[in-house]
């Protein structure tokens, strides 16, 4: 295991000295800090300056990653080769950023072109959206799609067309997208209250198709179709299921039981993963807003970063960087808490898209070849937009007593686009103070007391201790490309810590038992019977729910 290497062991020595430097004495010491740990491709620039780390400690994570294998993992995952060892399968979502010209074989079978059908039959229905064209069972346009789907069918669609809200086609027939994830049909609820069936349709998104939270969501949507269209005069329950729905699964099969027409399904590979699928069908609601130039564009810059962590030298490559730099903070500092706090609105949802890229990714105690690890895997990751986290969480990243690793990340450049003069000067005034905001808070969590110029001593309270390890990640500006390429860098991270961990970062079988598990209770609840398998605290919990349903436990 890595933990037994001589490169780790070689880590763990240089850690026990390293740990003692507090970052001011770096900066102090090194005038040319900044340049040696700063490194760009593709739009973005990471600085990593701020991390508690010095050339011979990047020296040796670099020796680490060798004795890993991590050149060959990268050309494996990228030639298609079966990464995901527990499903035997290859993880092949940069194949869906391929341009058409390229060419990828895989086990005999190119595959570029079966992504661009599917890219050219997502064209011809946002085409059809954006012309009035796509007409509901009753003959009038659809103006709304809600999107069904949870993990990452919700949160990637969702995360990038709010990211990417400046670029809503504004030329076209409107259509509004939106989300419905939570099993409870609240965001369901909220959105059926609003909507006018005759103009509203449905994306079923979910990669087996036997999502229960997705499937209860449609069932639901489906009913209220039924109720309110089928009395039209011409409109039976086939036009209803033709006219306002659209599937997107690798189950074929399954969409059609459903009644999802042929020619309104979208495909899904299997050798794509839900928390990676934002870039094929899944991602019909983002080239809803952003049409299919940006869409495209948004897989040109993930494409871009690609090619960046396929040709690098690990020491000038961004995810290999990024990755090591988590794996100093986890597995040698012993920081165990990681923030993601972007200092633009529109990357609102980003936190929340990164945690379940990480955490569902490389959560995992186990490595690929079955043995349990000796050492820590992902570490805790949350965050928030950083002008409102400043508001609520910085305290304790200042004062508190856990050390948390800080990712910032901001778009250097906004509102040049803006038409009217003075609201421009208004807006780019607010940008700035955003980006003040931004580069102050890194530098207090590094220096402490130090970035604070006042005299005398300062009482306890008022002291900050500093040394808190962050990174920052400037775009050049937000746009569908460098957010692909900001969305592609994650990805690459994440697979480079599950290499050097030896961890599959494609599974998820702890989704999978929780799901089994729910699906267990739900038929005690429904049927009433089984419940003396059940623990003490479960079998009072059911229990309950049956008083309150007051119907003697049916339909709970």
């Amino acid at each position: 295991m890595i933990d037994q290497t001589a490169a780790w062991g070689a880590l763990a020595a240089h850690a026990e000295q390293a740990r003692r430097v507090h970052l001011r004495e770096r900066f102090a010491s090194e005038p040319e800090r900044q340049a040696r740990f700063t490194r760009s491709a593709a739009g973005l620039t990471l600085d990593l300056s701020k991390q508690r780390w010095s050339e011979e400690t990047l020296a040796l994570l670099l020796a680490l990653a060798e004795e890993a294998g991590l050149p060959d993992a990268i050309r494996r995952l990228l030639a298609g080769e079966r990464v995901n060892v527990s499903e035997d399968r290859p993880a092949l979502h940069t194949a869906l950023r391929l341009p058409e010209s390229a060419s990828l074989t895989v086990e005999g079978e190119d595959l570029v072109p079966g992504v661009h059908d599917t890219l050219a039959r997502m064209e011809t229905m946002v085409e059809r959206f954006h012309t009035g064209q796509w007409r509901g069972a009753t003959g009038r346009a659809i103006r709304h799609v809600v999107n069904l789907g949870v993990g990452g069918s919700d949160l990637g669609p969702l995360m990038v067309t709010h990211a990417l809200s400046d670029y809503r086609l504004r030329d076209v027939h409107r259509v509004e997208v939106h989300f419905a994830s939570t099993m409870d049909g609240s965001q369901l609820a909220d959105c059926l209250a609003r909507l006018d069936p005759e103009t509203t349709l449905f994306v079923l998104s979910s990669k087996s198709f036997t999502t229960i939270d997705t499937l209860s969501n449609a069932r639901t949507a489906r009913d209220w179709l039924m109720s309110r269209l089928e009395d039209e005069e011409g409109v039976d329950a086939e036009l209803v299921m033709r006219q306002h729905f659209i599937g997107v699964s690798a189950s074929p099969e399954k969409m059609a039981e459903w009644g999802i027409a042929p020619d309104h399904q979208l495909a899904f590979w299997e050798w794509v993963g839900g928390r990676y699928s934002l870039w094929g069908g899944i991602g019909l609601p983002i080239a809803l807003v952003v049409g299919m130039q940006g869409f495209r564009e948004l897989l040109a810059g993930a494409h871009a970063l690609d090619e960046h962590f396929r040709t690098a030298p690990l020491a000038d490559n961004l995810p290999v960087l990024l990755a090591l730099a988590g794996i100093w903070n986890v597995n040698f500092l012993d920081i165990r808490a990681h923030s993601i706090l972007p200092y633009d609105g529109r990357l609102e949802y980003f936190a929340a898209y990164l945690e379940q890229l990480e955490m569902e990714s490389n959560g995992k105690s186990v490595t690929a070849d079955g043995r349990e690890v000796g050492y820590a895997t992902c570490p805790v990751l949350w965050g928030q937009l950083g002008p409102n986290a400043q508001h609520a969480f910085y305290q304790l990243l200042h004062q508190g007593t856990q050390a948390v690793e800080c990712d910032f990340i901001a778009p250097l450049r906004r509102y040049d686009e803006v038409a009217d003069d003075a609201t421009r000067r208004h807006l780019k005034g607010q940008h700035r103070l955003t980006l003040a905001n931004c580069f102050a808070q890194s530098r207090v969590l590094m220096l402490g007391d130090d970035a604070i110029d006042d005299e005398g001593p300062r009482p306890g309270h008022k002291r900050y201790r500093g040394n808190q390890p962050s990174t920052t990640l400037l775009l050049d500006e937000l746009t569908p490309a460098t957010l692909g390429a900001l969305i592609a860098l994650y990805e690459h991270k994440v697979y480079v810590q599950a290499t050097l961990w030896g961890i599959n970062p494609f599974d998820q079988w702890g989704v999978e038992l929780g799901k089994q598990i729910a699906g267990e209770t739900q038929r005690i609840l429904e049927e009433r019977r089984g419940l003396e398998s059940m623990d003490a605290s479960t079998r009072a919990l059911i229990e309950a729910a049956w008083a309150a349903d007051g119907n003697g436990g049916r339909g709970v």
